[in-house]
């Protein structure tokens, strides 16, 4: 079966720079990748099967493919794949996003350098890269000289810089590759020093960025590894220019075989953001909440601080759904979409979400601009709001599209947005707003426990009044909502690993939802239930299920959404930050301390 042919699948590598991203799959073919940003035209989208027009892909081929390897570079975002042909040849493809500091600032173009070396024989190779526009809709047109190709994708014109012969790469036919190669596809623009000089520059200068940027974290003793690659993908996820974090770099891989179940992520989900933050900032990552804190602050209304689920990269609030027919889905399992409906829903968790995600701004004395009394003022209009919402129905943090209930975990997220504010005040010396902000967040408490917790069943519920599990309850102690060694939790724990755990995997929920049962595991679930485990003693469990989901990482260490629970096949839109959030929390509840090993 040839490369082209092959059925797609999950085990890809991504190469980013916090401006640009592109998905690598197993054999240096560049199968997914959006310009001029995460939210952009698909200009690479052979991973969503074009219908229209062959190609969405940059590809290096190798004549009599064999077998591959691939790496990432240690501590770093370069990645290393190395084919063979069933002749001994090989070659070597390293592919980078720039990223580096200069002039004050990180270097972070629109961007994919690729360096290819002959390792072995006399590899016969063919470079394949067929761009399309219109989320693969159009052709685009070309232009050529003498040592770059100009591909005139609609809104914005690629150009490939190469010391590779044009012709060859431009009609594309095979040749031997006798020394190395190199290829620049970035903007318009003419690069000023040789393309050789500048790859293996960028280079260095970008493994040096990411392993000083590693060296920085404050990691586990244990599963390191596993850990720095989750940071460096959560790192990747974010849209630097405007602070905005993606909850994923793709749209519409299905959550499970054959289902509508397909959405689009390359959006900014406050809930999702403020975890990544929460998880970065324990690594010592402070950068991210930063500059994802600018974001918050530009969307925030001051006047009815009245905030959406989700918003654009660009800070758009309307992001109108619908169907792209170009291309025919993930294995050909459509409808693809972009845009994503959820805008337009209440979901009353985000505002706990944000203060959550701001409250260490105040605390932190390395930050070189902490929080004071003025951006106090600016998060309690969503304290306000949160009190106001507590006890209202919503969609829940699940997204139901098709019912409001007031969900346990919404009003949990209210109280944590009092609570923070009230600790918040208490730092800043108000005792006024402390008063105000804590009878706030006690009232809700109270309410929570009066009509969330089922006294008969020994556990929390979804809804208020509700009889059902949903995983999320799993978060009440790590909230602070209740301390873990409550019977109250403990029990919840232990109903949710009778009810919604299957083998090495979680459902969210087991309920039926607008679009039937669920039929994977939700990732970040098993992850939840994980750190509740540990939470309440049972760490031995906790740490055998937590080894036996990092068995589940594709071949580089990277997460999708959900995992199949029979085969472990990875499903949902990638890389998920989600998931890569909830491994770095469960890897620092359970790794020893660093005193156990010196």
């Amino acid at each position: 079966m040839s490369q082209a042919s092959a059925p797609p699948t999950l085990d890809l590598g991504m190469v980013g720079n916090g401006g640009f991203a592109a998905l690598i799959d197993a054999r240096a073919r560049v199968v997914w990748g959006c310009v001029p940003a995460f939210d952009g035209d698909p200009a690479f989208c052979a991973l969503l099967q074009p219908t229209a027009h062959p190609g969405g892909d940059f590809a290096i081929e190798l004549e009599d493919f064999a077998s591959a390897e691939q790496h990432y570079l240690p501590n770093t975002a370069v990645l290393r794949t190395v084919l063979r042909d069933s002749h001994g040849a090989a070659v070597e493809v390293t592919d980078l996003a720039p990223r580096w500091r200069q002039y004050d600032r990180v270097y972070r173009p629109v961007m994919l350098a690729r360096h290819l070396r002959p390792l072995a024989g006399s590899p016969r190779i063919r470079i394949r890269l067929r761009p399309l526009g219109d989320h693969g809709a159009l052709q685009p047109e070309t232009t050529w000289g003498s040592n770059h190709i100009r591909y005139l994708v609609p809104g914005f014109t690629l150009r490939l810089t190469t010391d590779a012969p044009v012709r060859l790469v431009r009609e594309q036919r095979p040749f031997v590759l006798e020394r190395d190669l190199h290829l620049v596809l970035g903007p318009d623009e003419t690069l000023t020093r040789p393309v050789a000089d500048f790859v293996q520059g960028a280079q260095r200068r970008t493994v040096a960025y990411w392993r000083d940027w590693v060296r920085s974290l404050s990691i586990p003793l244990d599963w390191q590894d596993a850990v720095i690659r989750s940071a460096i993908t959560l790192k990747l996820c974010q849209y630097e220019e405007t602070g905005a974090i993606v909850a994923a770099m793709t749209t519409s891989i299905p959550e499970a075989p054959h289902t509508v179940r397909n959405w689009d992520y390359r959006y900014c989900w406050l809930r999702d953001a403020a975890f990544v933050v929460r998880a970065l900032n324990r690594l010592g990552a402070t950068r991210t909440m930063e500059g994802y804190l600018r974001y918050v602050f530009n969307i925030a209304s001051t006047e009815d601080a009245e905030l959406q689920p989700l918003y654009g990269i660009g800070f758009e609030a309307e992001l109108a759904e619908h169907e792209v027919d170009s291309l025919a889905g993930y294995r050909g399992m459509g409808p693809v979409r972009r845009g994503n409906l959820a805008w337009l829903q209440k979901q009353h968790d985000v505002y706990g979400s944000v203060v959550l995600a701001s409250t260490q701004l105040f605390f932190d004395q390395r930050l070189e601009h902490p929080g004071d009394a003025a951006m106090f003022e600016r998060l309690e209009p969503l304290g306000e709001r949160a009190f106001a919402l507590h006890d209202q129905p919503d969609a829940g943090l699940w997204e139901f599209r098709g019912r409001a209930e007031v969900h346990t975990y919404s009003s949990v997220m209210c109280w944590a947005a009092c609570d923070r504010l009230a600790r918040i005040a208490v730092h800043l010396r108000l005792p006024a707003r402390v008063r105000h902000w804590r009878e706030r967040a006690d009232a809700i408490h109270a309410r929570i426990i009066d009509e969330g917790f089922d006294a008969g069943r020994g556990h929390f519920v979804d809804t208020f009044g509700g009889e059902r599990l949903d995983a999320s309850l799993l978060l009440l102690a790590d909230f602070g909502f209740v301390s873990a060694d409550d019977p109250r939790f403990i029990g919840t724990v232990d109903a949710i690993g009778r009810e919604l755990k299957r083998g090495h995997g979680l459902f969210r929920y087991i309920a039926p939802d607008d679009f039937g049962m669920p039929e994977t595991s939700f990732t970040i679930c098993t992850f939840w239930y994980i750190d509740a485990l540990a939470a309440i003693g049972r760490t031995d469990e906790a740490r055998e299920l937590f080894e036996a989901v990092l068995q589940r990482r594709n071949p580089l260490g990277l997460l999708s959404e959900d995992l199949a629970f029979e085969d472990g096949e990875a499903w949902g839109n990638f890389p998920q930050t989600y998931s890569h959030v909830g491994l770095i929390i469960a890897a620092m509840r359970l790794s020893r301390s660093w005193q156990e090993a010196t």
